[in-house]
C-alpha cells in the first residue's frame, strides 16, 4: 500500500471537515481525525508545507485547480469538487467570526512585565546576543504633554561586552582606534502576535527600539499561519527590527524567528532623550560605562535566573497555562 502524501492529508481532511481550513488546521484536525494516516515527518512546520501545496496547486492549475481558498487571513482552503455542494460564503462568515474572536487577547492572570525575566535569560545565554538585560521601567520617566513620550520606551535594554571573547590586546587597540564591539540592544516584549495586533505592536518597536545596534519584538504567542509569517518578514525587511519567539517549555530553545538588521551606528539623539526622560535608562549607560572602565562586568543587571528557577517562576505565574 503506498505511503501517505501530503495531498492525501490535505484531500481526506478537507473531505472529512466539510469546511474551509487554514493550513495549520489541516495538519491539527488530521492529527485528531487519524487522517494523517502512516505519514511521519522531522520538521517542525509541516503546515507550512501543507501551504506551500495548495498555493502551488493554485496557482500552477487555475481553474482546474484541485484547492481553492476562500480566505486570506487567515489563508484558508477548500476543495474545489466540493465547493457546489456547501455554502462556503456562510461557513466561512461563520468562521471569521470565529476567527475573530480567538484573535481578541484574553485578560491574563500574569502581564508583558511577568515575562522578562524569560527575555533576559534567553539574550544571556543565546549565542546570537550573550547579553546583559536591564528592564526599563516606563513609571519612571517624566511626565509630559499626553502623547509626547508614547511609543519611544522600550521594555528591556542589552548591552554585549566583548570582555570574555577578546584578549586584552584585542580589546586596547580597539580603545586607541577609538573602536568598539559594544553592542546594545532594544527589546519590545508582548504576549501575543497576531493580525488584530500585529501593526500596532510592530510599529511600537520600530519606534522605541530603531535606535539601537539590533531592535527585536518578541512574543511568546505567534500566530503559525504562513500568511502572518510571510508578513512579519515583509515588515522585518522593510524596516529591521527583528523577531523572536520565546519558548517558555525550554527558554534556551527560544528562537529570533526573523533577524534585525544590523546598525553599525547607534542613534545618539535618541539615547539622549531616552536617558533624559527615564532615570532607569540613564542607569543603563552608567553601568555600561563603569563597566567599561573595569573591564569587566560587575553593575547590577536583570537577574538571570537558572533552569530550575524559571521552571518554577513559569509555573507559579502560570504562564504556559495559555499555550
Amino acid at each position: 500500500m503506498p505511503k501517505t502524501t501530503f495531498w492525501d492529508i490535505i484531500e481526506r481532511t478537507i473531505e472529512k471537515v466539510a469546511t474551509p481550513l487554514s493550513a495549520k488546521e489541516i495538519w491539527d484536525r488530521a492529527n485528531e481525525l487519524g487522517t494523517i494516516g502512516d505519514y511521519t515527518t522531522t520538521g517542525k512546520t509541516p503546515w507550512a508545507t501543507i501551504a506551500a501545496y495548495c498555493y502551488t496547486d493554485i496557482n500552477s492549475n487555475g481553474d482546474t485547480s484541485m484547492i481553492i481558498q476562500t480566505s486570506e487571513r487567515p489563508a484558508q482552503f477548500f476543495l474545489r469538487k466540493l465547493a457546489d455542494k456547501i455554502d462556503i460564503q456562510k461557513i466561512q462568515k461563520q468562521k471569521d467570526t470565529e476567527f475573530a474572536k480567538k484573535e481578541k487577547i484574553e485578560p491574563k492572570k500574569f502581564n508583558e512585565r511577568d515575562l522578562h525575566p524569560l527575555l533576559v535569560a534567553f539574550a544571556i545565554g543565546d549565542t546570537h546576543f550573550r547579553a546583559n538585560l536591564k528592564t526599563i521601567f516606563h513609571e519612571a520617566s517624566n511626565k509630559g504633554t499626553k502623547g509626547q513620550n508614547e511609543w519611544i520606551h522600550p521594555d528591556l535594554v542589552g548591552v554585549y561586552f566583548p570582555f570574555k571573547d577578546y584578549k586584552k590586546e584585542t580589546l586596547e587597540i580597539q580603545n586607541n582606534l577609538t573602536i568598539s564591539s559594544i553592542k546594545l540592544f532594544s527589546f519590545e516584549l508582548k504576549i501575543s502576535l497576531s493580525f488584530a495586533n500585529l501593526r500596532e505592536y510592530y510599529f511600537q518597536a520600530v519606534s522605541n527600539s530603531s535606535w539601537a545596534n539590533e531592535g527585536y519584538l518578541v512574543a511568546i504567542q505567534i500566530n503559525e499561519d504562513p500568511a502572518f509569517r510571510d508578513e512579519l518578514r515583509r515588515l522585518s525587511n522593510a524596516f529591521g527590527i527583528g523577531i523572536i519567539k520565546l519558548n517558555t517549555e525550554n527558554i534556551f530553545e527560544s528562537e529570533i524567528l526573523f533577524p534585525a538588521t544590523i546598525k553599525q551606528a547607534i542613534d545618539w539623539d535618541t539615547v539622549n532623550r531616552l536617558a533624559n526622560e527615564n532615570s532607569h535608562f540613564s542607569d543603563f549607560l552608567k553601568f555600561i560605562t563603569e563597566d567599561c572602565k573595569l573591564g569587566k562586568i560587575k553593575s547590577e543587571y536583570d537577574k538571570v535566573l537558572n533552569f530550575e528557577e524559571l521552571t518554577k517562576y513559569i509555573k507559579d505565574k502560570g504562564i504556559n497555562n495559555i499555550l
